[in-house]
């Protein structure tokens, strides 16, 4: 089980609709290091029901931070970029399937329980009853109607490392890409030559013209490139 330091602050604010970071300064519960490769808890996961038909076969898919759509080649479906779907297939009628989402990222709320170490989530519906409350916890409990369960070492705070773009790492991308481009370009585009003060480089003469020539959007007529070199 993962221990707390105590600290007048409990909690955890919410940072965005995946992770939230604990108020006494303890860590980040980030809930993409509980997902599968593809971001899901749970993919057509089978449940038990009570009152249910032996015909029918309740199946749910459960993405605590990626949006998806079920079926994906039907847009306009109930499940339709949730983070909880939740799909009845009746075997003796032709298959006939029941899509029912169960909450969406948007406006999702993060609470932590210092006493038992547990963070719930809740995510909401349109109606009322389609809300799904998510608890995290490193131990596991009986399950409740309309509410899952699960039992993970990333619920501490720090506990498991996400390998996330942060802003260092798109810069560290961005220069060296404009850094590889500009070796590239210019071992094209400029040469050498040999002046009274040594060796200088200058664009060659046909840069000039496709310059101009973006810039116009046409191509120059009855003109001629001259030497700009000094």
């Amino acid at each position: 089980s993962c221990v707390l330091l105590s600290a007048k602050k409990s909690g955890c604010f919410k940072i965005n609709s995946c992770k939230c970071i604990m108020k006494d300064g303890s860590g980040v519960i980030n809930l993409k290091a509980m997902g599968d490769a593809n971001g899901f808890l749970g993919y057509l996961k089978p449940l038990s029901a009570e009152n249910m038909s032996v015909n029918a076969e309740i199946l749910l898919s459960f993405s605590p931070c990626q949006p998806f759509s079920q079926p994906e080649d039907l847009a306009g479906m109930d499940c339709n970029n949730v983070a909880a779907c939740l799909v009845v297939r009746y075997k003796r009628r032709d298959s006939l399937l029941r899509f029912t989402h169960y909450g969406r990222h948007e406006g999702n709320e993060f609470h932590y329980n210092d006493t038992l170490e547990m963070l719930s989530v809740s995510y909401f519906g349109e109606l009322k009853a389609h809300t799904l409350h998510v608890f995290y916890d490193t131990k596991l409990r009986s399950e409740e109607p309309l509410q899952i369960w699960v039992e993970s070492p990333c619920a501490c705070p720090n506990a498991c490392a996400v390998e996330e773009l942060g802003l260092g790492t798109i810069f560290l991308i961005v220069l060296s890409v404009s850094a590889a481009a500009y070796f590239i370009l210019g071992s094209c585009a400029l040469r050498p030559f040999r002046s009274n003060s040594g060796v200088q480089i200058s664009p060659e003469h046909s840069v000039w013209c496709m310059i101009c020539y973006l810039c116009t959007e046409r191509r120059p007529t009855g003109r001629h490139c001259t030497d700009m070199t000094h």
